[in-house]
């Protein structure tokens, strides 16, 4: 593939006398790359992005180049390095594969939003109607499609503060107080990219876990099993 020296242009017309047009190239160095992605055939690096804010709206001012890359040898040999360093790295797992015992990070700050098969599976777990868990244990806040219907209530109005059901078995070794009945939020939750991790719990421990979560009060009308 035969390629053109940009800065070389007013010479190339004079040897070829094909017109060519400098002030339609953009020349600008790439710098700051924001993305590169490669398929089979092209490379695109998007780089060199600008944004400008208004009052009411952003203007998003980026870069992108793209090459045929697989009519270049020494570019098909690079990505060729790129996927064999792929393949060396495909098993290895991070340190956070799994939660360290007692942690419960998650449960401080995070929001767990609780559809309503969440209530009726966490009714069911503490004997309760599902009305009694959203008046006692959800902060209520339909969602627009109407699938969640609010958050699990923290032990204050703070946040940030941990969970109403979230129990210790000792000091700064956590567990969950109803996790069988927990919801769908809490299961699908991955510690993988977690930096909230509390890296100073051991993970070869078993974490002896203590009496689960009972209702302080029940209303003569709650389930009883």
């Amino acid at each position: 593939m035969t390629t053109i020296d940009l800065t070389a242009l007013r010479k190339f017309t004079l040897e070829t006398g094909q017109p060519t047009h400098p002030e339609l190239l953009d020349t600008t160095p790439m710098e700051r790359v924001q993305d590169i992605e490669i398929d089979l055939e092209h490379i695109t690096i998007t780089y060199n992005q600008t944004i400008n804010h208004y009052y009411n709206s952003s203007e998003n001012i980026e870069r992108e180049w793209i090459y045929k890359y697989n009519e270049d040898p020494e570019f098909v040999a690079a990505v060729a390095r790129v996927i064999e360093l792929a393949r060396r790295h495909l098993r290895d797992l991070p340190e956070n594969v799994a939660c360290p015992p007692g942690c419960a990070e998650c449960c401080s700050g995070y929001e767990p939003f609780v559809s309503r098969a969440d209530v009726d599976r966490i009714a069911a777990h503490l004997h309760m109607t599902a009305q009694e868990v959203l008046d006692e244990y959800v902060v209520k806040r339909t969602s627009a499609d109407g699938y969640h219907l609010g958050y699990l209530r923290k032990v204050t109005d703070d946040i940030a503060d941990q969970c109403v059901f979230l129990k210790e078995s000792r000091p700064g070794r956590f567990y969950c107080g109803i996790y069988e009945g927990r919801p769908a939020d809490c299961r699908d939750f991955s510690p993988i990219g977690c930096d909230d991790v509390n890296k100073d719990l051991p993970r070869n421990k078993v974490l002896k876990i203590g009496p689960p979560f009972q209702p302080k009060h029940r209303k003569k009308n709650s389930l009883r099993r």
